[in-house]
């Protein structure tokens, strides 16, 4: 077997912030991926689950009493067809795909890095 879940097409990425949200986070889009695969029939796209998570985290900014999700991620993973993809949503809602990138305390460095040499 080699190990790669079709029905759960996200794999660990990476996450600036706290991990009590990741955790959160993971297990809403989880949940949205299950629910997607039962009402649609078709895996969920890696477009789909990141703009999932991004209007989760903006639906937590907006709303008067809730706590906004305090952390950045990296989601990494493939569509159906085997194309490979990687977003980064903010704390805010918004959410972008890259080619590369990184997120945390040495971020800026590490994204400047990459847009030289890649």
């Amino acid at each position: 077997s080699s190990g790669i879940n079709a029905e759960w097409p996200l794999r660990p990425g990476a996450f600036a912030g706290l991990t009590a949200d990741a955790r959160i986070l993971v297990n809403m889009a989880r949940v949205e991926c299950q629910s997607y695969r039962l009402t649609v029939e078709d895996p969920v796209s890696m477009s789909y689950i990141a703009r999932h998570i991004a209007s989760v985290k903006q639906h937590f900014t907006q709303r008067p009493g809730l706590r906004p999700f305090g952390l950045s991620t990296l989601i990494v993973g493939f569509d159906y067809d085997g194309s490979a993809h990687l977003f980064q949503t903010d704390p805010s809602g918004t959410y972008h795909e890259w080619k590369a990138n990184a997120i945390g305390r040495s971020g800026k460095t590490v994204s400047e890095f990459l847009e030289k040499h890649y």
